[in-house]
């Protein structure tokens, strides 16, 4: 199949890898970046990726606790990044956000066909008169609530990136661990780890990364002669890295890089005299995963002074 430059430079853009080898990966898999990033990475020419393209949309990820201790964490978009500062659309964003932790809506429809606070219309009506007043197309996107345990919210960059952390705590007053909680959201935001404990890391993920693993030690010279089952041992090795990077229990905390996130914690929850565990979190980076329009500027003056 015909690869095209946009292909090229989107796979660049993913990996670093110069435009060659990017195209030379796309032929190979058909197209599939998921599959040519692998490639790349068999050759020893990508680091591990999130395999995500680029982030495109503009908005606001808000997250928020209630007074009544809920936690909710809701993207919305906007066509710039002009009106994403604009009090109007963050007052509304606000607002969205208080919807979920009172009204307890099942997903974004609900969401949409929630009372508008202050209002007895909806929130799909008061949404298309925002579009009106401020003239750009708004969108909500996703949201998450956490009701039970201990919830800390953490906002990145003005909205950039929004972090709920739901902490489950015995024997400790809820506010002396909100502390930790900044601290686990802001490595969350930092490292975006993709699971939360090794545990939950499908054995399916664990044979690719093996795989990937042999297949460098095949295309290594100094690694190619040795014994099967010394690759083996190798790669098993390998796989605490594989945690250590992709896994936010198993992570270097990024205030004290000598002890891991869990290690932290345990330490936190023993000098409080309880017990501290991150029973969930969820991460939003603002537009990520949402193909943008490309504008030809050049071509559209030109159609300005025909």
């Amino acid at each position: 199949m015909a690869i095209s430059a946009k292909d090229v430079q989107k796979l660049r853009e993913m990996t670093g890898v110069g435009m060659m080898d990017c195209k030379k990966a796309l032929t190979a898999s058909e197209g599939d970046f998921n599959k040519a990033i692998d490639w790349l990475r068999e050759k020893g020419l990508a680091a591990q990726g999130k395999k995500a393209g680029k982030i495109a949309a503009e908005g606001v990820s808000y997250a928020v606790v209630a007074p009544d201790g809920v936690g909710v964490l809701i993207e919305v978009n906007s066509q710039t990044d002009f009106v994403a500062k604009n009090a109007v659309f963050q007052a509304f964003v606000k607002d969205l956000a208080g919807v979920v932790a009172a009204q307890n809506p099942a997903d974004v429809e609900a969401l949409k066909a929630a009372t508008y606070p202050g209002t007895e219309r909806t929130v799909a009506d008061v949404t298309a008169d925002k579009v009106l007043a401020i003239g750009e197309n708004i969108q909500i996107r996703r949201f998450v609530r956490y009701a039970e345990g201990v919830n800390v919210a953490y906002i990145h960059m003005g909205g950039k990136i929004g972090v709920l952390v739901n902490l489950a705590v015995e024997g400790i007053e809820a506010d002396k661990v909100i502390e930790v909680g900044k601290d686990v959201a802001m490595q969350i935001a930092a490292m975006n780890p993709a699971y939360l404990d090794k545990s939950d890391v499908d054995p399916s993920i664990l044979d690719k990364e093996k795989e990937i693993q042999l297949a460098l030690m095949d295309n290594d010279p100094k690694m190619a002669k040795k014994p099967q089952q010394v690759k083996e041992k190798i790669v098993m090795g390998k796989l605490g890295k594989f945690y250590e990077e992709n896994c936010l229990l198993q992570q270097a905390f990024v205030k004290e890089n000598k002890v891991s996130v869990e290690q932290h914690i345990a330490q936190v929850a023993r000098q409080l005299g309880g017990k501290i565990a991150v029973r969930a979190y969820t991460r939003f980076q603002t537009g990520e995963g949402i193909e943008k329009k490309e504008e030809d500027f050049a071509a559209e003056v030109a159609s300005m002074i025909k």
